[in-house]
């Protein structure tokens, strides 16, 4: 038996990532797949355009056999947290051979290479890491620059090292690895060169195209549902569950169905209160504070804040975690104890259930497959961590159009996706 892992946002499903499973799975020659999935928002410190539960069915009905949630403190963090919660979870179950992900670069022995770096940390890269910090050039930066000269100077290296690092889907590639040498994994990672347009384009290239330019078409053409001009780019299941969310009036949900909702929260708070979400440095909570005083929408409040210190997801991020009460305290005391807390069950298929009652056995992490029962938790950690996501699905339904679907709670009220 080989199990294939898969992290994955699906916002929403579309062609592309119909290719990369194909291809992983033809890589990997798994049995079964199962992916780590962010929930209702996003790495890009964004909400999902549809929920977790129907992102899940469309997985399901795609070819995925097992769908778990990575928690929200995690899903909507950096690249580095982000990538060791999905591998943590990945790690736990016990049964992963390989995990896959899509990379500009395509070649994993040059990823291996610049994640050892990394993980490891040798002499001269942290002389070079610390001469970038003197310079008052913040961690990302100083660490990039570190990276280039390191292997321009010392490893003889001979690619673009400043062009792999620079690539979104590159730099997670390196975290997952990275993630796994520190965790001392045994799970295999595999990569698939992306094809069609990059990850960010904003228009629609063929029949493979960006989630971002799909985000932007269904952002151009709100009112009505998806159709001809989706057809190419997502598979009929996909397809077919974005349409039904949005008669039902589940969406699509962007970040400005929340701007009111979070440029009020903001205008109730101090800067010091600001200051204790996650990204807030060197007087960005006075920025956060005036922005919101002085915006009326998602965009300007944005806008007001960004600087070129202050990257747009940066931002993002942090917004979405004071509208979800995610403070950095709350991640420095998940970190502390080794990450996620509980492998939480989104949806299976038949033989994602056969998989399920192995990993059952052999998961080092609670499995959680109906989340009232571990609502009272003995462990406080593990009460703690689902109190968030209950919060932030509490405040992602406010999202809806239709009002019958708003009501709090529903994190211990919905089903499990079967598809048996």
């Amino acid at each position: 038996m080989k199990v294939l892992g898969l992290i994955t946002e699906y916002n929403p499903l579309h062609n592309g990532h119909i290719y990369h499973l194909n291809q992983a799975l033809k890589l990997s020659r798994a049995d079964y797949a199962v992916c780590v999935m962010s929930g209702n928002f996003i790495q890009r410190g964004e909400p999902a355009v549809i929920d977790k539960w129907a992102r899940a069915k469309s997985a399901l009905m795609s070819g995925i056999d097992l769908v778990i949630e990575l928690p929200v403190i995690f899903a909507m963090s950096s690249a580095e947290l982000f990538a060791y919660g999905a591998v943590k979870i990945l790690d736990s179950l016990g049964v992963t051979d390989y995990v896959c992900f899509g990379s500009e670069h395509g070649r994993i022995e040059e990823l291996e290479r610049i994640a050892s770096v990394l993980c490891s940390e040798p002499p001269p890269y942290r002389e070079m890491l610390k001469e970038q910090l003197s310079k008052g050039l913040s961690y990302p930066v100083a660490r990039e620059q570190a990276l280039i000269r390191h292997f321009n100077e010392t490893e003889g290296f001979g690619l673009n090292i400043e062009g792999i690092i620079r690539s979104s889907n590159n730099i997670l590639g390196i975290e997952y690895i990275k993630t796994l040498k520190k965790l001392q994994s045994p799970i295999i990672p595999l990569t698939i060169p992306r094809i069609g347009n990059t990850y960010g384009t904003g228009y629609m290239t063929g029949s493979i195209s960006s989630a971002t330019a799909i985000r932007k078409y269904l952002s151009d053409n709100l009112h009505g549902l998806p159709g001809q001009g989706l057809k190419q780019v997502l598979p009929e299941a996909s397809l077919e569950i974005l349409a039904e969310e949005f008669a039902q009036g589940r969406g699509p949900i962007f970040s400005s169905s929340f701007e009111d909702i979070l440029i009020s929260i903001i205008r109730k708070m101090t800067s010091s209160q600001i200051r204790e979400y996650p990204y807030v440095s060197e007087g960005l909570e006075n920025r956060i504070k005036n922005a919101a005083d002085e915006s009326g929408s998602f965009e300007e409040l944005v806008d007001a804040i960004l600087t070129k210190r202050y990257t747009r997801t940066r931002i993002q991020r942090t917004l979405f975690c004071i509208m979800n009460s995610i403070t950095a305290k709350d991640l420095n005391e998940f970190m502390a104890q080794g990450g996620p807390q509980y492998i939480r069950i989104l949806g299976f298929n038949g033989k994602g259930r056969k998989l399920l009652s192995i990993i059952r056995r052999t998961a080092s992490l609670p499995v959680i497959a109906k989340t009232s029962d571990f609502k009272n938790s003995t462990d406080a950690c593990i009460r703690k961590m689902l109190a968030l996501e209950a919060f932030s699905t509490d405040m992602y339904v406010l999202g809806y159009e239709n009002a019958a679907f708003k009501k709090a709670g529903q994190e211990f009220t919905r089903n499990i996706i079967r598809l048996d």
